[in-house]
């Protein structure tokens, strides 16, 4: 406990989390202005184009807001205490080391899901009110049909933030670590959609944008990643995804970082 309490004192003490913390829940206003600049076109468009208009779930495209952001943070984390030296004495401290990682991924993991749930579920409920019948009445029904895939969709920025931890950890250069994680969302799906198939969507399919969906069995077949993993499958490569950078971060630091 008192490992863990000092890490948050780290992370609460730098202007840098709550720049990244706003910057996540900005997905929330962005959501908002999309939502008005669609209505503006819906609203003004003829009636035979208005029953084939269509529109993204919000939610779910602008989750990458505070995905990309909470990793980001996981990142700088760890990086920062390699820039600054302060490791040498967290690990001087702490010598068992692995009670250092386990504290900053308990940490950044609880951030992550509090804003991740805050962004994705603020988003849709803006999404919600601005748009409201429009669009073959997207967002007009129960929330409850809705809710599996916004907790899934959720989960997956707590993820980021622990997976940006693993990277920092291991690569011990914000701007590495940053870089593959901006990769995972940004570069990676585009190569994955230009292969050939079927490894387009065998490799779409474990791609951290897809599980979501699977997870819930929710699929969509307009999007650009893969469908084939089962939800048990889907939720398996998820939590990987979330325990393996920081295992491997603990594994390297207790050989390394002496």
């Amino acid at each position: 406990m008192s490992v863990l309490a000092a890490e948050w004192l780290k992370v609460r003490s730098v202007r840098s989390t709550y720049l990244i913390v706003g910057l996540s829940l900005a997905a929330v206003l962005l959501g908002f202005a999309i939502a008005t600049a669609a209505i503006d076109m819906y609203d003004s468009a003829s009636p035979a184009q208005q029953a084939g208009a269509r529109i993204a779930d919000l939610e779910e495209v602008l989750a990458i807001v505070p995905q990309l952001c909470m990793g980001v943070l996981g990142v700088l984390t760890i990086t920062s205490e390699y820039i600054t030296g302060l490791i040498k004495t967290s690990l001087t401290v702490v010598p068992r080391r692995w009670p250092i990682i386990a504290a900053k991924s308990t940490i950044v993991a609880t951030l992550g899901l509090i804003i991740g749930s805050t962004a994705v579920f603020g988003t849709y409920f803006v999404a919600r009110w601005v748009l409201g019948d429009r669009f073959s009445g997207a967002y007009t029904g129960p929330l409850s049909d809705r809710l599996p895939l916004l907790v899934a969709i959720s989960l997956t920025v707590p993820v980021f933030a622990l997976l940006g931890l693993g990277l920092g950890a291991l690569l011990r250069s914000a701007a590495g670590a940053i870089t593959v994680i901006v990769g995972l969302v940004y570069v990676i799906p585009i190569i994955v959609g230009n292969i050939p198939e079927p490894w387009s969507e065998r490799l779409g399919s474990v791609m951290i944008a897809a599980l979501p969906r699977e997870i819930t069995g929710d699929l969509n077949v307009t999007s650009v990643y893969g469908s084939l993993l089962p939800p048990a499958a889907a939720a398996a490569v998820l939590i990987a995804y979330a325990t393996l950078p920081p295992l491997a971060a603990i594994w390297l630091v207790r050989r390394r970082d002496t």
